[in-house]
């Protein structure tokens, strides 16, 4: 027995605990239950927002009520714990917003699995009642959806209300009637296409969040190079990522022996012959502006300068690679065949000013969808956090534009769904019975927190008189009581 059971004990190391049964499975209940109940105060038009300090160099300070950033911030070593992070994750990825609710619904959906489970009902049982709950539940949304997308004006006065309920439970809430213009406004230039990389947008600290503003071209925060024209027309852009710092050795990179310093001067001068030539065939491309990712030192830069082409260095790689896009061209490493190479374009480009910072302007670009949001704030922090917020609503437009059915918000949705999903319960034999029903109270209990933040009664009062009017309205068919509501409308 000794022999047997010494290997099985090397099998973990010292210090670790085995954890089975009815001990993992409430463990993982709490883990899970616990993250939700973490971002659940941050849920609703009064959420509350979260301090996170970064625990690396720097203890970097971020002010937050996104739930997909609050989640990644957060070290768990539950395994529950990380599908949560997960679920919210993939919803910023696919959708860009409700990363809170979907972890604050999975959270209420386990909290009434773990009374379930406590009552003895198998966990296949619940999932198959959770699975017929959600097809009840989503068929009552599509019956409900509704589309203006023939109307282009109530379309548009749609997709403002979509914005403004995104942006009511975030920093921007304040000004949210002029960001969801300028969202709208921003997605509407897309024509469809969706792409929101032809949307940048760039923060500058100063001045209040009313004073953002959008502009019909593209802004890269870069500066021109010293003793170059600040502004060209009918400019044909070559974009490059390629090395344009070789002039110089770099004496604490390199180890080279020579017999004299005479010697470190030929190499020096053969260093700019190669640069020089390399140069040469940059111009001979026939361009007018060279944007570079990498750093342009003196020597070339003094050439271009003398050509009469605007140079551009350091461009980071995000800012390439889009304006690669906005301007039709491509990024290049090698400059031996000028003829296979696709230049950008646009119609103007030169050097403007946002408070105290220069930046260049492309007016005119190929990409006519392209635009360019300016976020302006008092802190770095109140830019961040403006910019995730913004970032949500235009993904939710965007994902409005492809799918244009809508529902009316307010927790109308949530009250249809576990009313029908009530009813279905009702009608269904056996033991699935107690999980349906479960599902339309989890369903109900995601719109308690909105309602406890709120701290009104009559506000909450007045949400239910108002959700009970468009279920009657419905029912008798009365559209234009439906179309009068006084809730918003948000995506379905």
């Amino acid at each position: 027995m000794a022999a047997f059971m010494g290997p099985q004990q090397g099998m973990l190391q010292e210090g670790a605990s085995d954890v089975k049964g009815e001990n993992a499975r409430m463990a993982s209940f709490v883990g899970a239950v616990a993250i939700a109940d973490l971002v659940k105060s941050t849920l609703g038009p009064k959420g509350m927002d979260k301090i996170l300090q970064s625990m690396g160099r720097g203890q970097e300070v971020t002010i937050t009520n996104d739930g997909a950033t609050i989640l990644k911030s957060v070290y768990v070593d539950n395994p529950a714990a990380k599908v949560l992070q997960d679920i919210s994750k993939v919803q910023d990825d696919e959708v860009g917003d409700g990363t809170t609710s979907v972890v604050v619904l999975a959270g209420e959906l386990l909290r009434e699995a773990e009374q379930l489970v406590a009552q003895k009902v198998h966990p296949m049982t619940i999932i198959a009642g959770f699975r017929e709950a959600e097809a009840v539940a989503k068929a009552e949304l599509t019956s409900a959806a509704f589309s203006n997308a023939q109307n282009p004006d109530v379309f548009r006065q749609d997709l403002l209300n979509i914005a403004k309920t995104t942006l009511s439970s975030k920093i921007l809430t304040a000004d949210k009637v002029h960001f969801a213009e300028l969202a709208v406004e921003a997605i509407s230039r897309l024509k469809g296409s969706g792409n929101l990389e032809a949307i940048n947008i760039i923060k500058k600290v100063g001045g209040a969040l009313k004073d953002s503003f959008l502009d019909e071209g593209f802004i890269l925060d870069k500066k021109i190079g010293v003793g170059q024209p600040k502004r060209i027309t009918d400019a044909k852009v070559l974009i490059a990522n390629t090395p344009m710092d070789t002039d110089k050795i770099k004496i604490y990179g390199a180890r080279v022996r020579v017999d004299s310093m005479a010697k470190v001067g030929e190499i020096e001068a053969a260093e700019k012959d190669k640069m020089r030539e390399k140069c040469e065939k940059i111009i001979s491309h026939g361009i007018n502006c060279f944007i570079n990712r990498q750093l342009i030192y003196n020597f070339p830069e003094e050439i271009f300068a003398d050509a009469g082409i605007m140079s551009i260095e350091h461009a980071d790689f995000d800012g390439i690679e889009r304006l690669a896009l906005v301007l039709g061209g491509e990024i290049v490493s090698t400059f031996d065949h000028p003829e296979d190479v696709k230049l950008g374009y646009c119609k103007q480009i030169n050097e403007i000013m946002i408070g105290e910072d220069k930046l260049i302007h492309f007016s005119g670009v190929a990409l006519g969808e392209a635009c360019t949001i300016v976020l302006r704030g008092a802190s770095s922090h109140i830019l961040e956090e403006a910019d995730r917020s913004l970032h949500d609503a235009l993904c939710v437009l965007s994902e409005t534009v492809k799918e244009p059915r809508v529902l009316f918000g307010g927790g109308w949705p949530e009250m249809r769904m576990a009313r029908a999903i009530d009813e279905a319960a009702k009608k269904t034999p056996g033991g699935l019975q107690k999980p349906v029903c479960c599902r339309a109270g989890a369903t109900i209990e995601v719109l308690s927190q909105p309602a406890d933040s709120l701290s009104y009664l009559y506000v909450t009062a007045g949400l239910c008189n108002a959700l009970f009017a468009c279920v009657a309205a419905q029912r008798e068919g009365d559209i234009a009581t439906l179309s009068g509501s006084p809730l918003v409308i948000r995506y379905a």
